[in-house]
Protein backbone atom coordinates (compact mmCIF):
# COMPACT_ATOMS: atom_id res chain seq x y z
CA UNK A 1 0.00 0.00 0.00
CA UNK A 2 2.68 2.26 0.55
CA UNK A 3 4.63 1.60 -2.63
CA UNK A 4 1.41 2.11 -4.03
CA UNK A 5 0.98 5.95 -2.23
CA UNK A 6 4.36 6.49 -2.82
CA UNK A 7 4.02 5.71 -6.88
CA UNK A 8 0.52 8.01 -7.00
CA UNK A 9 3.03 10.98 -5.02
CA UNK A 10 5.59 10.30 -7.83
CA UNK A 11 3.13 10.76 -10.72
CA UNK A 12 1.06 14.02 -9.24
CA UNK A 13 5.28 15.86 -8.05
CA UNK A 14 5.70 17.13 -11.07
CA UNK A 15 2.27 18.99 -11.21
CA UNK A 16 2.57 19.59 -7.82
CA UNK A 17 6.52 21.58 -8.27
CA UNK A 18 4.78 22.66 -11.48
CA UNK A 19 1.81 24.74 -10.12
CA UNK A 20 3.84 25.67 -6.70
CA UNK A 21 6.55 27.23 -9.43
CA UNK A 22 3.53 29.41 -11.57
CA UNK A 23 1.63 30.32 -8.68
CA UNK A 24 4.92 31.95 -7.18
CA UNK A 25 5.52 33.51 -10.28
CA UNK A 26 2.29 34.98 -10.47
CA UNK A 27 2.38 36.33 -6.53
CA UNK A 28 6.03 37.31 -7.41
CA UNK A 29 4.96 39.75 -10.36
CA UNK A 30 1.90 41.12 -8.64
CA UNK A 31 3.76 41.75 -5.39
CA UNK A 32 6.96 43.65 -7.15
CA UNK A 33 4.59 45.39 -9.97
CA UNK A 34 6.96 43.99 -12.29
CA UNK A 35 6.18 45.47 -16.03
CA UNK A 36 4.80 43.04 -18.07
CA UNK A 37 7.36 43.80 -20.82
CA UNK A 38 9.73 42.66 -18.39
CA UNK A 39 8.18 39.62 -17.37
CA UNK A 40 4.75 38.65 -17.73
CA UNK A 41 2.50 36.74 -15.40
CA UNK A 42 1.44 33.22 -16.08
CA UNK A 43 -1.95 34.79 -16.48
CA UNK A 44 -1.19 37.17 -19.12
CA UNK A 45 1.38 34.38 -20.95
CA UNK A 46 -2.20 31.91 -20.77
CA UNK A 47 -4.05 34.64 -22.14
CA UNK A 48 -1.77 35.46 -25.28
CA UNK A 49 -1.98 31.63 -25.96
CA UNK A 50 -5.54 31.91 -26.21
CA UNK A 51 -5.35 34.99 -28.06
CA UNK A 52 -2.99 33.68 -30.80
CA UNK A 53 -3.66 30.02 -30.15
CA UNK A 54 -4.36 30.09 -34.29
CA UNK A 55 -1.07 31.10 -34.92
CA UNK A 56 1.36 29.96 -32.38
CA UNK A 57 -0.07 26.32 -33.44
CA UNK A 58 0.87 26.99 -37.11
CA UNK A 59 4.48 28.26 -36.54
CA UNK A 60 4.94 25.23 -34.05
CA UNK A 61 3.57 22.60 -36.39
CA UNK A 62 6.36 24.07 -38.98
CA UNK A 63 8.88 23.81 -36.25
CA UNK A 64 7.97 20.53 -35.27
CA UNK A 65 8.32 18.98 -38.31
CA UNK A 66 11.68 20.39 -39.38
CA UNK A 67 12.54 19.17 -35.44
CA UNK A 68 11.76 15.52 -35.96
CA UNK A 69 12.92 15.28 -39.83
CA UNK A 70 16.44 15.99 -38.42
CA UNK A 71 15.63 14.19 -35.47
CA UNK A 72 15.20 10.91 -37.76
CA UNK A 73 17.91 11.24 -39.54
CA UNK A 74 20.06 11.93 -36.62
CA UNK A 75 18.58 8.79 -35.41
CA UNK A 76 19.72 7.18 -38.69
CA UNK A 77 23.07 8.13 -39.08
CA UNK A 78 24.04 8.17 -35.25
CA UNK A 79 22.72 5.01 -34.88
CA UNK A 80 25.03 3.45 -37.78
CA UNK A 81 28.18 5.34 -36.72
CA UNK A 82 27.67 4.28 -33.24
CA UNK A 83 27.67 0.92 -34.02
CA UNK A 84 30.91 1.41 -36.16
CA UNK A 85 32.70 3.11 -34.19
CA UNK A 86 32.00 0.86 -30.73
CA UNK A 87 32.75 -2.52 -32.45
CA UNK A 88 36.02 -1.40 -34.55
CA UNK A 89 38.94 0.35 -32.74
CA UNK A 90 39.93 1.28 -35.85
CA UNK A 91 37.30 3.31 -36.88
CA UNK A 92 37.15 4.71 -32.91
CA UNK A 93 40.97 6.03 -33.63
CA UNK A 94 39.70 7.59 -37.22
CA UNK A 95 36.53 8.85 -36.21
CA UNK A 96 36.12 9.98 -32.83
CA UNK A 97 38.49 13.03 -32.42
CA UNK A 98 36.59 14.30 -35.73
CA UNK A 99 33.24 14.21 -34.06
CA UNK A 100 34.40 15.66 -30.53
CA UNK A 101 35.94 18.87 -33.22
CA UNK A 102 32.45 18.84 -35.10
CA UNK A 103 30.62 18.70 -31.40
CA UNK A 104 32.90 21.70 -30.31
CA UNK A 105 31.66 24.14 -32.93
CA UNK A 106 28.98 26.03 -32.00
CA UNK A 107 26.12 25.08 -34.12
CA UNK A 108 24.65 28.41 -34.55
CA UNK A 109 27.94 29.32 -36.19
CA UNK A 110 26.51 26.37 -38.99
CA UNK A 111 23.82 28.40 -40.01
CA UNK A 112 25.03 30.93 -42.25
CA UNK A 113 26.97 28.69 -43.99
CA UNK A 114 23.95 26.18 -44.51
CA UNK A 115 21.86 29.26 -45.80
CA UNK A 116 24.07 30.00 -48.08
CA UNK A 117 24.33 26.60 -49.56
CA UNK A 118 20.75 25.96 -48.99
CA UNK A 119 18.97 29.35 -48.67
CA UNK A 120 16.55 30.07 -46.00
CA UNK A 121 13.38 28.04 -45.31
CA UNK A 122 13.21 24.53 -43.63
CA UNK A 123 16.22 23.05 -44.88
CA UNK A 124 18.99 24.96 -42.31
CA UNK A 125 16.31 24.38 -39.57
CA UNK A 126 16.28 20.60 -40.39
CA UNK A 127 20.68 20.42 -40.60
CA UNK A 128 20.83 22.33 -37.80
CA UNK A 129 18.31 20.04 -35.80
CA UNK A 130 20.17 16.94 -36.89
CA UNK A 131 23.84 18.45 -36.09
CA UNK A 132 22.89 19.31 -32.22
CA UNK A 133 21.36 15.89 -32.08
CA UNK A 134 23.64 13.78 -33.63
CA UNK A 135 26.44 13.70 -31.43
CA UNK A 136 24.68 12.22 -28.33
CA UNK A 137 23.47 9.45 -30.60
CA UNK A 138 26.82 8.31 -31.67
CA UNK A 139 28.67 8.44 -28.32
CA UNK A 140 26.11 6.39 -26.30
CA UNK A 141 25.38 3.89 -29.18
CA UNK A 142 29.30 3.50 -29.25
CA UNK A 143 29.84 3.60 -25.60
CA UNK A 144 27.11 1.12 -24.88
CA UNK A 145 28.81 -1.87 -27.44
CA UNK A 146 32.60 -0.88 -26.81
CA UNK A 147 31.71 -1.87 -22.89
CA UNK A 148 30.41 -5.36 -23.77
CA UNK A 149 32.65 -7.83 -21.19
CA UNK A 150 35.68 -8.99 -23.04
CA UNK A 151 34.87 -12.27 -21.51
CA UNK A 152 31.32 -12.35 -22.64
CA UNK A 153 33.43 -11.73 -26.23
CA UNK A 154 35.27 -14.85 -25.55
CA UNK A 155 32.72 -17.34 -24.56
CA UNK A 156 30.70 -16.39 -27.84
CA UNK A 157 33.77 -16.89 -30.14
CA UNK A 158 34.33 -20.26 -28.42
CA UNK A 159 31.37 -20.97 -29.18
CA UNK A 160 32.04 -20.05 -32.92
CA UNK A 161 30.00 -16.77 -33.07
CA UNK A 162 31.02 -14.62 -35.70
CA UNK A 163 31.49 -11.06 -35.03
CA UNK A 164 28.16 -9.76 -36.84
CA UNK A 165 26.40 -11.83 -34.88
CA UNK A 166 28.07 -10.58 -31.20
CA UNK A 167 26.86 -6.93 -32.63
CA UNK A 168 23.76 -7.98 -33.68
CA UNK A 169 22.97 -10.54 -30.36
CA UNK A 170 24.56 -8.79 -27.91
CA UNK A 171 26.07 -5.61 -28.69
CA UNK A 172 22.62 -4.17 -30.02
CA UNK A 173 20.73 -5.53 -26.81
CA UNK A 174 23.30 -4.00 -24.63
CA UNK A 175 23.56 -0.37 -26.36
CA UNK A 176 19.52 0.15 -25.83
CA UNK A 177 19.44 1.91 -22.59
CA UNK A 178 22.16 4.24 -23.93
CA UNK A 179 20.52 4.92 -26.88
CA UNK A 180 17.44 5.59 -25.50
CA UNK A 181 19.36 8.15 -22.90
CA UNK A 182 20.56 9.74 -25.64
CA UNK A 183 17.40 10.18 -27.44
CA UNK A 184 15.56 11.97 -25.04
CA UNK A 185 18.72 14.14 -24.99
CA UNK A 186 18.60 14.23 -28.09
CA UNK A 187 14.84 15.54 -29.32
CA UNK A 188 15.28 18.75 -26.61
CA UNK A 189 18.38 19.15 -28.72
CA UNK A 190 17.24 19.02 -31.53
CA UNK A 191 14.44 21.48 -30.67
CA UNK A 192 17.18 24.12 -30.25
CA UNK A 193 18.31 23.57 -33.33
CA UNK A 194 15.84 24.49 -34.97
CA UNK A 195 14.34 27.06 -33.30
CA UNK A 196 18.18 28.72 -33.24
CA UNK A 197 17.61 28.13 -37.15
CA UNK A 198 14.22 29.95 -37.14
CA UNK A 199 15.05 33.19 -35.45
CA UNK A 200 18.26 33.45 -38.20
CA UNK A 201 17.08 32.33 -41.29
CA UNK A 202 13.25 31.37 -41.85
CA UNK A 203 10.32 33.42 -42.39
CA UNK A 204 7.93 30.57 -40.79
CA UNK A 205 8.57 28.44 -37.34
CA UNK A 206 8.35 29.42 -33.58
CA UNK A 207 11.64 31.15 -33.81
CA UNK A 208 10.53 33.37 -36.39
CA UNK A 209 7.53 33.93 -34.32
CA UNK A 210 9.36 35.08 -31.61
CA UNK A 211 11.42 36.97 -33.00
CA UNK A 212 8.58 39.01 -34.45
CA UNK A 213 6.87 39.28 -31.05
CA UNK A 214 10.56 40.89 -29.72
CA UNK A 215 9.87 43.50 -32.36
CA UNK A 216 6.54 43.81 -31.70
CA UNK A 217 7.58 44.26 -27.51
CA UNK A 218 4.69 41.14 -27.22
CA UNK A 219 6.29 39.91 -24.11
CA UNK A 220 2.96 37.53 -23.61
CA UNK A 221 3.26 36.20 -26.97
CA UNK A 222 7.20 35.33 -26.39
CA UNK A 223 6.59 33.16 -23.08
CA UNK A 224 3.68 31.83 -24.76
CA UNK A 225 5.47 30.31 -27.79
CA UNK A 226 8.04 29.31 -25.14
CA UNK A 227 6.04 27.12 -23.43
CA UNK A 228 4.12 25.56 -26.08
CA UNK A 229 7.39 24.07 -27.15
CA UNK A 230 8.31 23.13 -23.95
CA UNK A 231 5.41 21.08 -23.61
CA UNK A 232 6.17 19.61 -26.61
CA UNK A 233 9.41 19.02 -25.84
CA UNK A 234 7.92 17.58 -22.53
CA UNK A 235 5.43 15.27 -24.84
CA UNK A 236 8.35 13.39 -26.75
CA UNK A 237 10.31 12.81 -23.84
CA UNK A 238 7.50 10.94 -22.28
CA UNK A 239 7.21 9.36 -25.47
CA UNK A 240 10.73 8.19 -25.44
CA UNK A 241 10.44 7.34 -21.58
CA UNK A 242 7.65 5.34 -22.38
CA UNK A 243 9.04 3.45 -25.24
CA UNK A 244 12.03 2.90 -23.38
CA UNK A 245 10.36 1.38 -20.25
CA UNK A 246 8.53 -1.20 -22.94
CA UNK A 247 11.63 -2.07 -24.45
CA UNK A 248 14.33 -2.31 -22.31
CA UNK A 249 12.08 -3.00 -18.75
CA UNK A 250 14.72 -5.39 -18.32
CA UNK A 251 17.50 -2.65 -17.35
CA UNK A 252 15.23 -0.75 -15.48
CA UNK A 253 15.35 -0.32 -11.63
CA UNK A 254 11.57 0.08 -9.82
Amino acid sequence: MNQLRRKRLQRTMPWIVGGGLLILWEGGCAAFNVPAAVLPRPTAIGAALHQYFPIIMLQVGQTLLSTLIGFALAVVAGLGLGMLIGASSLAYAGLYSLLIGFNSIPKVALVPVFVIWFGIGMIPAILTAFALSFFPIVVNVATGIATIEPELRDVLRSLRAKEHQILLKIGLPRCLPYFFGSLKIAISSAFVGSITSETIASNNGIGYLMIWASSQFNVPLIFAAISVVGALGIILYQIFNLIERRTTGWAQRN
